[in-house]
């Protein structure tokens, strides 16, 4: 274990270490099912969290282990060769600490990391066992998220995927080549292996419901995090990293995090401005229609056009592409039609199949029913009349479209420091 930080006192080291978690972005609080006496409890729909402006969890402790990283890679602030303060908390401080803040309320579970100090086994027990303290003898049956250390045994990743209620092992970045650009101490081999062995521990699960709850293994699932704007990939390139990775076995969610430059390296791009986070937003959202909305990454970019739109969102400007597909009748289109529509959720979608078998839906209904009449009804008529303020042309619609844009995404996009990064999907996505 590292030997820093030993003169250092728990606030010192909560204060360095918690500020150098705060880049990571692969921060998830739900989807677990963990029950039993003791402290806290982790339902089904994850823990009681609040949500900032911008819909970023807030509600966990984030925080590392330690500071003292042996890779040096480009992008982190914890880098070997930045002249930083390095602390090291032990198992039992940071277990005390996180139930000392659990019964003062300040936080519902723990966010934990670490840099990678010594060899991947020895990064990993003293996470493990401040898991067990928590676990075991402070009873602790809170959310907790485990970032994992690629390459540990597969002994240790079992008792982490036992532990923990979701697991994370981050990427990084969209291509090998930029992996061994920016970080080529790190292997990207291994981080895959990672969500390999943990699908071998899960895939395979097929208790029944109630039995999966109290036997869960890695409830959650597995997360991964993706760098935008520290290399030169296209969002077609991130997309398609994206798409393969979900394809494969034990990842469930991929998220994306806005280049911010911490570093002096020329390997790094020079940053003018804020970070890209309409970037990160765009591919959060593009993101949201492959898992959910059954789009596939070539209709939503190609090598013709590798960028997504940062006027609209990428079903809006895939509407656009496409207006032969409409106005669709909302009495009469189909539920794979209906969630192609602009400003159309899957919950709205529901409601609409649902209360159409009772009447015949108007424009006034749609608003009732939770549609983003803003977006949808350029692309929408209700049997008898287009929805629509503007002719059923591409420029007048993305006028109306950009305009309406601008507003919502100037107040839904803000960046904190000091807040965990985790973008939630409700918040960022709205109604697409």
């Amino acid at each position: 274990m590292a030997a820093t930080g030993q003169n250092l006192s728990l606030e010192e080291k909560l204060q360095i270490l918690s500020g150098a978690a705060k880049y990571d972005a692969s921060c998830a609080s739900s989807g677990s099912t963990r029950q039993g006496d003791g402290v806290g409890a982790a339902h089904k729909s994850g823990i009681c969290h609040s949500w900032s402006a911008d819909g970023r969890c807030i509600s966990l402790l984030k925080v590392l282990f330690s500071n003292n990283c042996r890779y040096d890679c480009a992008y982190c602030v914890n880098r070997r060769s930045n002249d930083h303060r390095r602390a090291s908390f032990t198992p039992a401080e940071l277990a005390q600490l996180c139930i000392d803040f659990y019964r003062r309320n300040y936080i519902e579970g723990l966010f934990l990391s670490s840099a990678v100090f010594s060899n991947p086994d020895d990064s990993m027990q003293p996470l493990l066992e401040t898991l067990r303290l928590l676990r075991g003898e402070h009873r602790f049956h809170g959310y907790i998220h485990l970032k994992v250390i690629p390459g540990c045994s597969p002994e240790l990743l079992a008792e982490a995927a036992r532990l923990a209620d979701r697991m994370s092992a981050n990427i990084e970045l969209p291509s090998r080549q930029s992996l061994l650009q920016l970080a080529p101490e790190k292997d990207e081999g291994q981080i895959l292996q990672v969500f390999h062995q943990v699908h071998q521990l899960t895939g395979d699960r097929k208790l029944p419901a109630k039995s999966q709850k109290k036997h869960a293994i890695n409830p959650a699932g597995m997360s991964t995090q993706m760098i935008v704007g520290a290399t030169p990939e296209s969002d077609l390139c991130i997309l398609q990293r994206a798409d393969l990775l979900y394809r494969g076995p034990g990842l469930k969610r991929v998220y994306y995090s806005a280049y911010i430059p911490v570093n002096v390296d020329h390997r790094l791009p020079a940053l003018a401005g804020a970070p890209p986070l309409l970037r990160e937003h765009r591919l959060y959202q593009a993101d949201w229609l492959l898992r959910f909305y059954q789009f596939r990454v070539e209709e939503i970019l190609d090598p013709g056009q590798p960028q997504l739109d940062s006027d609209l969102d990428p079903k809006a400007a895939w509407a656009l592409r496409h207006l032969e597909h409409f106005p669709l009748d909302v009495n009469r289109a189909s539920k794979e039609e209906l969630l192609r529509i602009p400003g159309v959720g899957m919950r709205s979608v529901q409601r609409i199949l649902t209360a159409r078998r009772q009447t015949r839906l108007q424009a006034e209904d749609l608003k009732r029913l939770g549609i983003v009449m803003k977006r949808a009804r350029y692309f929408l008529h209700d049997g008898r009349h287009y929805l629509g303020d503007v002719p059923q042309r591409e420029d007048f619609i993305r006028r109306a479209l950009t305009s309406e844009t601008r507003k919502a995404t100037s107040n839904q996009l803000s960046f904190n420091f000091n807040q965990p990064a985790e973008t939630a999907a409700s918040a960022l996505t709205g109604e697409l």
